[in-house]
């Protein structure tokens, strides 16, 4: 029998957020001492019992007898992002011919994605899967597909999907990917072109290749400020006949509950995604090294590096600049707001800033996430401290001097308001 730690590394690539099934070989990530990290004892991912949202509503319809309603347009998607509680607001659109389901994908037929904080949801009108990936909080981002024609409804978990969802992009654990793509006029990925992963700190004309991005508010949000709405003909010349052509249509004609492919909503997509990488990954590495009797961050080197990395990217080091003001789409913001807490005088990490960056108050409202909750105990103390020498600046580094002395303060007071484990100082 062969060990984990004698496994062979499979690796894949996706473009685009690919939430994939039915490719033949499934990836796994490569332990960095040599082991295959999701089949480490200490993981097992595709062994151990899923805890995430889609497996609690897949038992909660099974014990309530209850079952998801198909409409004509749309299959299941309406009833499937209502049990789920994903607002319909926070629609994203994907015209690149990227995922599995990309035959039906193009300009014509962009592939529209629905989020919050730990479930994405994936819908083409006209094709025959829902796909769904639920960010378990021990063992990662879990893929699943939804039949738009099945009766009743079942919801299939998808293992092979790992053949692109893990990979460098999403720091080699089940994860998300966004990217973006040099894209021609049919929607394919025009090959030996500019296609990269996209984070809040990628500046913006980096981003959105491949995808539509709509606006709100009276300021316009120039076309030469990002990548995306825009398709490339084999002679260099660019058009962005994609974006007419969606705004100039009844987006609910075609089967699509919005109209909407929101920057603002783009902007938080980018950010949490690979805050969702960074945690699993830094889980499975703290899991692994007390596995081997290396409990601790400080002992273990990789560990220690996943806690900064991780601590810098909750507080927005290294966050892109806005190019110019911008409004959120009415019920998307509401909805984000909602669900994070506030602190004693009505301060919350939910909260949009939208004039020169993305959050009012520079630290991501992901710390209250079922899968930061649920790292082990002594990575959390750790990325707590870590958090602490930035903010109380002691750390003095240039990359953190952007922080003023407000935002600091403001950071501290609503992480002890809000959080009851974090330290006091």
């Amino acid at each position: 029998m062969i060990s984990w730690r004698d496994r062979v590394l499979v690796g894949g690539a996706a473009l685009g957020i690919v939430m994939a099934h039915g490719a033949s070989t499934p990836g796994r990530a490569q332990d960095s001492r040599g082991g295959v990290l999701d089949e480490h004892p200490a993981i097992q991912y595709a062994s151990r019992p899923a805890t995430d949202r889609v497996t609690k509503l897949k038992e909660a319809l099974v014990q309530s007898g209850r079952s998801l309603q198909r409409d004509p347009r749309n299959g299941y998607l309406l009833s499937v992002l209502d049990a789920l509680g994903v607002p319909i607001e926070s629609q994203l659109l994907v015209f690149s011919k990227t995922g599995v389901q990309r035959a039906y994908t193009s300009p014509e037929n962009p592939r529209a994605l629905f989020f919050d904080d730990s479930v994405a949801v994936g819908y083409i009108p006209g094709a025959p899967f829902l796909e769904l990936a639920a960010h378990d909080p021990q063992q990662g981002v879990v893929f699943y597909t939804l039949d738009q024609a099945s009766t009743p409804p079942a919801f299939t978990r998808r293992t092979s999907c790992l053949s692109c969802h893990v990979s460098a992009s999403t720091e080699n654990v089940p994860g998300m990917i966004v990217r973006t793509n040099t894209v021609g006029d049919a929607g394919d990925v025009m090959p030996h072109s500019d296609t990269h992963d996209v984070n809040h700190r990628t500046p913006h004309p980096d981003r959105w290749g491949g995808w539509l991005v709509t606006s709100e508010g009276p300021t316009p949000y120039s076309q030469r400020a990002h990548s995306g709405n825009i398709t490339f003909s084999g002679r260099g010349n660019t058009s962005n006949q994609v974006f007419v052509d969606w705004i100039s249509n009844p987006p609910d004609a075609r089967g699509y509950p919005a109209a909407s492919s929101d920057v603002v909503a783009l902007l938080v997509f980018d950010h949490q995604m690979h805050a969702i990488n960074l945690l699993t990954r830094l889980n499975w590495e703290s899991r692994v090294a007390a596995s081997g009797g290396r409990a601790g961050a400080s002992a273990d080197g990789n560990v220690r590096h996943l806690v900064d990395e991780l601590a810098d990217y909750l507080l927005f080091i290294g966050e892109a600049r806005l190019p110019v003001p911008l409004a959120a789409r009415p019920g998307f913001a509401e909805h984000l707001e909602a669900r994070i807490p506030k602190d004693r005088r009505g301060r919350s990490f939910a909260q949009l800033d939208l004039v020169s960056r993305l959050m009012r108050y520079p630290c991501s409202y992901i710390v209250y996430s079922a899968a930061f909750d649920g790292l082990p105990s002594s990575a959390k103390r750790a990325v707590y401290a870590r958090m602490l020498e930035i903010l109380s600046g002691r750390d003095s580094r240039a990359a953190y001097a952007h922080l003023t002395s407000d935002d600091r303060r403001a950071v501290l007071e609503i992480l002890r308001d809000t959080k009851p484990d974090f330290p006091p100082s």
